[in-house]
């Protein structure tokens, strides 16, 4: 049985959209694989608007543990270097590269750290 959850993911759709429209708590993979091969007009009218700006989900991979989920990029998130799980120990992080200045970003997805790595303005020196 899959969820609606994964049910949106699979369909790459927010989960609003699907529980508006109906989707079960609970479908089967027939189901699902039904709904891909003969999208209703409402998941055809929902990729024909997308303007492929943001991912609709994101793939979030722990570099320390490699915990996974799939989540809903916000606005606010930059290009992330890693993520970790928050409860990691900073020494567990890979270690920031010569020349870069490292920032933290809590409240990624339901347990992450985001690490986003940049070029120091003055080259490191």
């Amino acid at each position: 049985m899959i969820s609606r959850r994964d049910a949106a993911i699979a369909l790459d759709v927010p989960l609003e959209m699907v529980q508006r429209h109906g989707l079960p708590k609970w479908m089967t993979e027939a189901e699902l694989g039904a709904i891909l091969d003969d999208p209703p007009p409402w998941l055809v009218q929902s990729r024909a608007n997308r303007t492929g700006k943001r991912p609709v989900w994101v793939h979030l991979e722990c570099a320390v543990c490699g915990y996974e989920e799939a989540a809903r990029p916000k606005k606010w998130w930059p290009e992330f270097t890693y993520v970790v799980c928050h409860h990691h120990d900073p020494a567990q992080v890979p270690a920031v590269q010569r020349g870069f200045v490292r920032s933290e970003l809590d409240g990624v997805g339901s347990r992450f750290v985001g690490i986003v790595d940049v070029a120091a303005p003055d080259g490191g020196q």
